[in-house]
C-alpha cells in the first residue's frame, strides 16, 4: 500500500490542525503550567474533541464511534505533536478504547465505550510497576478473594491517572515478575477504595500520575479480557500506543522543524540572514530528511494497524525508535539554531524539547524499542 492518505484521511488532518492551531495552541500549554491547573488539561476543550468525533474515532460505530480507523486518528495526534495539546485523547481515546474494543466483553463493550465516545467518560492505562517500562514487570497483584479480587501494588507514570473514571490496571495472578504468563488485566474505578492517586508534574507539564492499590477490592466482572492471560492484549495495546505517540512526535518534529527554519529566514547575525550560511542550511536539509523517514515508518505502521498486519510489533518498536531519535535531534537542532533565546522560557522552542523527552520515555524509549525490534527478528 502506498504510503500515502486518502481524502477523507487529508480533510480529517486539515479539520483537526486549524481546530488545534485556533483551540489549542502553545499557548494553552503555557497557560495551564502556569496557572497550576487542577486538572492539567481543559475540560471545555475535550467536549469539544468529543464532539467533532475524535473520542470515537477508534470507536466501532455499533457502540457510537467513528471507526475511522488509526491512519485517521495518527493525523489527529500528529496535529496534537504540533501544538502540544493537553487533552486525554491518547490516555482515552487510544489506550482505553483499544483495551475495552480489543478484550471487552459485549457488556463492558455497551457500558464503556459509548460513554467515551460521547467524551463523558476518562479512562487510563497503568501498565509500568517500576521507574523504566517493562510490561512484565506489573509491580501490582491480583489475589482471590471471595467472588473477585484484592488488588495491592504500585503503578508509575500512568497518565492522566488523577483524571481518569477508569482505570485499566495490569496486575499478576499467577507466576513470577517478568513471566508473560499470569497476567490479568482488571477495570478498576479511580474512586474505589484503596485506591491512593498522586498526580505528578513532569517536564512537559503533561498529566502524570503514580497509583498505588492497597487492598483494592474487585469484582470478577472487572476482569478485562482472560484471566492470567492479559500479556497478549497488553502488548496489542501498547503497539497502537507506541504508534500513536510516534505520531505525535512525528507531528512535533515538523513544527519545530518549520518554526526553526522560518527563524533562520528572519535572524540576521553581522547583517546576513543566519539561513544563507551553508553550514545551517546542511543542518536543516538533514533533519528535514529525517523527518521524511519518520513520517513514512508512522504511516507504515498505522496502516499495518487498520489492516490486522503480522509484523505490526515490529513495526510500532521500529517507528517508536526512529521517531524517538528523530524527535531528539528536531528540538535539539531546534533549540540550537535559536542560539541564546533558545534557551529562554520566553521562547515557546523550548517546551518542544521538554514534551519530546517525555514522549520517547511512555511506553518504551528509544533503546527499549532498538532492543524489542532485534529480538523479535531473531537476534
Amino acid at each position: 500500500m502506498a504510503l500515502v492518505l486518502n481524502e477523507e484521511q487529508g480533510m480529517l488532518k486539515e479539520s483537526a490542525k486549524g481546530f488545534l492551531q485556533e483551540n489549542a495552541p502553545v499557548g494553552a500549554l503555557r497557560t495551564l503550567r502556569d496557572e497550576r491547573d487542577e486538572e492539567g488539561f481543559s475540560r471545555d476543550l475535550w467536549r469539544q474533541m468529543a464532539a467533532m468525533g475524535w473520542a470515537g474515532i477508534l470507536i466501532d460505530e455499533a457502540h457510537g464511534g467513528l471507526a475511522f480507523g488509526h491512519v485517521g486518528m495518527g493525523q489527529v495526534m500528529e496535529e496534537n505533536g504540533r501544538t502540544l495539546t493537553a487533552s486525554p485523547l491518547l490516555s482515552t481515546a487510544i489506550l482505553g478504547v483499544s483495551a475495552i474494543s480489543i478484550a471487552g466483553s459485549a457488556d463492558q463493550k455497551s457500558e464503556l465505550l459509548p460513554v467515551i465516545a460521547e467524551g463523558k467518560l476518562l479512562m487510563t492505562l497503568a501498565v509500568d510497576g517500576g521507574s523504566r517500562h517493562n510490561p512484565l514487570n506489573v509491580g501490582v497483584t491480583a489475589t482471590a478473594s471471595g467472588s473477585g479480587f484484592s488488588l495491592s501494588g504500585e503503578k508509575q507514570f500512568v497518565i492522566d491517572g488523577h483524571v481518569a473514571d477508569k482505570i485499566i490496571v495490569s496486575a499478576r495472578t499467577s507466576g513470577s515478575e517478568g513471566d508473560s504468563d499470569g497476567i490479568t488485566l482488571f477495570v478498576v474505578d479511580a474512586d474505589a477504595q484503596g485506591v491512593e492517586i498522586d498526580r505528578i508534574i513532569m517536564a512537559d507539564s503533561i498529566n502524570s500520575s503514580m497509583v498505588r492499590f492497597v487492598d483494592v477490592a474487585v469484582g470478577a466482572d472487572s476482569v478485562l479480557g482472560e484471566p492470567g492471560k492479559g500479556a497478549a492484549v497488553l502488548q496489542q495495546v501498547l503497539d497502537i500506543g507506541n504508534a500513536h505517540l510516534s505520531a505525535e512526535l512525528v507531528g512535533l518534529s515538523l513544527e519545530v522543524l518549520e518554526r526553526t527554519v522560518a527563524y533562520m529566514n528572519e535572524r540576521k547575525q553581522y547583517g546576513v540572514l543566519i539561513g544563507s550560511y551553508q553550514g545551517l542550511q546542511h543542518r536543516a536539509a538533514h533533519l528535514f530528511s529525517e523527518i521524511e523517514l519518520a513520517k513514512s515508518v508512522v504511516i507504515k505502521v498505522l496502516q499495518a494497524l487498520d489492516e490486522g498486519d503480522d509484523d505490526v510489533s515490529m513495526l510500532a518498536s521500529l517507528a517508536k525508535a526512529k521517531v524517538s531519535e528523530v524527535a531528539t535531534l528536531a528540538t535539539n537542532e531546534g533549540v540550537q539554531l535559536h542560539g541564546g533565546i533558545g534557551m529562554t522560557d520566553e521562547l515557546e522552542i523550548g517546551f518542544f524539547m521538554k514534551r519530546a523527552r517525555v514522549a520517547e520515555q511512555l511506553l518504551g524509549d528509544q533503546r527499549f524499542h532498538i532492543s524489542r525490534f532485534a529480538a523479535l527478528n531473531g537476534y
